[in-house]
């Protein structure tokens, strides 16, 4: 694996800011603008994992031309534009590429990518077209190649198959050594922004597949690239800003394992997840961290029966996210505590949780905002809102919420439709009609072989025991047999 640190004799070129993407993104906050990337690459086929650092990476001119896959999705995007006219070089002049006969020739994969000469490492993006495929080295589908080093990290690390397989084990010790150095027994180097930017990216791939899958297929998979993710820190980084960076990529992947496990139902094991974050942020100081783990804990305690602690982990989330200036994350912090008055059976907490959590959403996205915050839109607002009014027994107002959710939701967010259309499911059999609860909980056990996540299952369990005194009632019957021969998560 290549050095992160720029080997020739000249200085780094600093990347040029592509003003010209930024005014096309307009007044989308970078999270907005990824997500209508992604609509925009599912219209016509492609598959990209556009967030809003890649969209902060193209402004900032660290990815001077996009590769195949990004290139057709922005060029459908502003039809009859140039990828000039997008702010992006042309393809022979960005180096590492420039001296293979054709464009067309199919990249060879290196141990040690060689920059050009200047050139700033991780500036450029590979032109690797995602329909010639080496079939000895699979690659997760979703898969960008947003950089060179980065890519050829995580093909190593990180390979998915899936539903039932979507994340393989990373090697813990793939980041840490060189393949030369460790065959000579040469001590091992510091690590550097590509290792870094790897851990980030791991990140990403995790929450992408489970968006899509639900968390059942993925936590067992999920421990070897957390433990490598703390080996990289005991490594020692050349730079502050890169050890900053691994504090916030090794916290932020300990929060996404954590909710594979929470959402799995590994309550347990999702608290210690959560607890080690916490931990990490606060030696790093990293405020943004360390309300996203007081975010998830809340979530959690909520969902093991601990509603006091819900409601003091959200507040306590509130004070340490104040000062970032996310209206956005504040709004979903009030609904974390609006769940714990809920289940404290505090009605009037719980109203004055939601309403403030309804004004602060108002006020719109921001440039501050998470990016981990992708998921929270309108949809998750009325989702989380439904869980509530639930809590509390309001069945109807619950039901209401619920299929605003379920209606609303990016169809990105497969595992999300499914979990508010349950929802759903239980609110209408507990409201008193068991004939539309059945047609709902139909639409989940459709979304099941796609899904894989315990929390959904156990709803529908429960829901199932609602409406059994009920079978006689207009698909009832047929949707507990089908629900009866569904497999359950091991």
């Amino acid at each position: 694996m290549t050095s992160s640190t720029v080997t020739s004799s000249q200085s780094p070129r600093p990347p040029r800011p592509n003003l010209a993407f930024r005014q096309l993104r307009g007044q989308r906050s970078p999270g907005e603008f990824a997500a209508a990337v992604r609509r925009a690459a599912r219209d016509i086929g492609e598959r990209v994992s556009c967030d809003a650092r890649y969209v902060g990476r193209v402004e900032a001119g660290e990815i001077r031309c996009p590769n195949y896959a990004y290139e057709r999705v922005f060029l459908h995007m502003f039809p009859g534009r140039t990828l000039a006219d997008l702010g992006f070089a042309p393809r022979s002049s960005v180096r590492g590429r420039g001296a293979r006969d054709t464009e067309d020739t199919p990249p060879v994969h290196t141990a040690t990518p060689a920059y050009g000469t200047g050139e700033t490492p991780g500036a450029y993006e590979p032109y690797d077209t995602q329909d010639a495929q080496d079939p000895q080295d699979p690659q997760d589908p979703y898969e960008t190649h947003d950089n060179y080093e980065e890519s050829d990290v995580l093909r190593r690390a990180f390979m998915t198959g899936g539903a039932t397989a979507a994340a393989a084990s990373l090697n813990p010790f793939g980041f840490m050594y060189e393949a030369s150095a460790s065959a000579a027994g040469r001590p091992t180097r510091r690590v550097g922004a590509g290792e870094a930017g790897a851990l980030e990216e791991a990140v990403r791939r995790i929450r992408l597949l489970d968006d899509r899958h639900g968390a059942d297929g993925l936590y067992r998979r999920a421990a070897a690239p957390l433990r490598a993710a703390y080996e990289l820190l005991d490594a020692g980084a050349v730079r502050q800003t890169t050890a900053d960076r691994l504090h916030s990529g090794a916290g932020e992947l300990a929060i996404s394992v954590g909710w594979l496990a929470h959402d799995s139902g590994r309550f347990d094991d999702a608290r210690s997840h959560y607890a080690e974050a916490l931990a990490t942020a606060r030696v790093a100081g990293d405020a943004a961290l360390e309300a996203h783990a007081f975010c998830n804990t809340a979530f959690l305690a909520r969902d093991s029966g601990r509603p006091r602690e819900a409601v003091r982990a959200a507040q306590a989330a509130q004070r340490v996210a104040r000062p970032l200036g996310s209206p956005r994350l504040m709004s979903l912090l009030a609904l974390r505590e609006a769940g714990g008055w809920a289940g404290l059976a505090d009605r009037a907490g719980c109203e004055q949780a939601l309403a403030r959590a309804q004004s602060l959403y108002e006020r719109g996205p921001s440039e501050a905002d998470p990016e981990w915050m992708s998921f929270y839109g309108e949809a998750e607002l009325e989702g989380l809102e439904a869980q509530c009014w639930s809590t509390l027994g309001d069945w109807p107002r619950a039901a209401r919420h619920a299929r605003r959710a379920a209606h609303l939701q990016n169809p990105h967010f497969t595992r999300n439709i499914a979990l508010y259309t349950a929802e759903l499911t239980d609110d209408l059999a507990r409201g008193g009609h068991p004939d539309e609860a059945a047609v709902a909980g139909m639409r989940v056990l459709d979304l099941l072989d796609e899904v894989q996540s315990s929390r959904i299952q156990t709803m529908l369990a429960a829901t199932a025991r609602v409406l059994l005194p009920h079978r006689r009632a207009s698909g009832v019957s047929a949707f507990l047999e089908r629900h009866a021969s569904v497999p359950r998560t091991a």
